[in-house]
């Protein structure tokens, strides 16, 4: 079976593992970066619910991304990055060989085509250059993208672009925060996300190491000492996104998704959002957009899938996410077999020395 044909499945509902015995459709977010516009309502919609400290408020050198990465005191963070030319066709180039591969077969041949070879769509943010003058003044999606598919044609590009996406926690179908948690503050939600209990946490960190993607983070606190009265210094509980836990209970919608003024940020089922993101990248590809692609929607993935999946207009060692994530803790089963077997080895060892002093 193909690369791109895993992707069918997609990522699985692991909240039976979790013994709930009725739980409800997997919450997921669909992030579409091509129409992230990088004006971060996510991030401050996420600090004020979340009462989460403010940080980022020096000047990084990093473009406009002044908060850096994800963290404890940042749950959403939106990269900037900057693109020439080279670096776009690079980009399609990449796409391009991904085609190749058979990428667009991202669903069954017999599920319906959403959108069938020419629709139109609206281009992804900073390609508004790629459109001729003439055209432009059109203002029509039709427009735009006729234009995007002569720019892939002739090979035209913008000179210069901006890639913005806003990070999350992906709240893996195999998380390995979860696995390592020696006191039960991690836990599997009945909405199939993972949420950290800070009343259960010891700061352990262990979770930190764990985590594929470096989302999760300990956040540096300051208590008062019980035995001088002062005040020290202490690293605190691990801390990341819930994915508005305790706004689902009540059917709403995570903060940062209610915020993005442009649905970049799409919040729903996860069913749903694969559907919308697959459909999404057929029509960028329709409209000559080849470097679209999906991150966290393959189920066979080192971590079975993601509960956060991403559009990319390009590698996804670009937005800073690793190319193939592993959960540290899938080699267990086989060490714990290569640890028997050395174990029963040593074993054997030693009652043969011990019979062979007797005689």
């Amino acid at each position: 079976m193909g690369f791109w044909q895993h992707q069918l499945a997609g990522p699985t509902d692991p909240s039976h593992d979790a013994a709930w015995e009725e739980p409800e459709p997997r919450k997921g977010f669909f992030t579409d970066t091509s129409i992230c516009i990088g004006c971060k309502a996510c991030e401050v919609a996420c600090k004020e619910w979340n009462a989460i400290p403010e940080d980022g408020l020096s000047l990084t050198g990093n473009s406009y991304d002044n908060t850096g990465a994800l963290g404890a005191s940042t749950w959403r963070h939106v990269a900037f990055v900057e693109q020439t030319a080279d670096r776009i066709e690079e980009a399609r180039a990449s796409g391009r060989r991904l085609v190749d591969l058979g990428m667009p077969a991202l669903r069954p041949p017999d599920a319906p085509h959403a959108h069938p070879s020419g629709a139109s769509g609206t281009a992804p943010a900073g390609l508004e250059g790629v459109v001729p003058t003439a055209v432009a003044d059109d203002g029509s999606l039709d427009a735009m993208a006729a234009a995007a598919r002569t720019a892939e044609a002739t090979g035209t590009l913008p000179d210069f672009r901006w890639l913005m996406a806003s990070d999350v926690c992906k709240h893996c179908t195999h998380a390995g925060c979860l696995d390592v948690c020696p006191t039960g503050a991690l836990f599997r939600t009945e909405h199939g996300t993972v949420v950290v209990q800070a009343d259960v946490c010891n700061g352990c960190g262990y979770c930190v190491a764990a985590c594929p993607f470096g989302v999760i983070e300990r956040r540096e606190d300051e208590r008062g000492d019980k035995r001088g009265g002062g005040v020290v210094s202490n690293v605190g509980v691990a801390q990341k996104c819930t994915l508005c836990y305790d706004r689902l209970g009540h059917d709403q919608t995570p903060a940062c998704a209610q915020a993005c003024p442009t649905t970049s940020i799409k919040f729903g089922t996860l069913a749903e959002m694969l559907d919308t993101a697959r459909d999404r990248v057929e029509v960028l590809h329709d409209n000559g957009f080849t470097e679209a692609r999906l991150y966290g929607a393959n189920s066979h993935d080192g971590v079975g899938g993601t509960g956060s999946v991403f559009l990319l207009l390009d590698e996804p060692e670009v937005y800073g996410l690793p190319p193939d994530p592993r959960v540290p803790t899938a080699d267990l089963p086989d060490m714990f077999r290569k640890a028997g077997i050395a174990a029963v080895a040593m074993l054997g060892m030693a009652v043969a020395a011990f019979a062979g002093r007797r005689r």
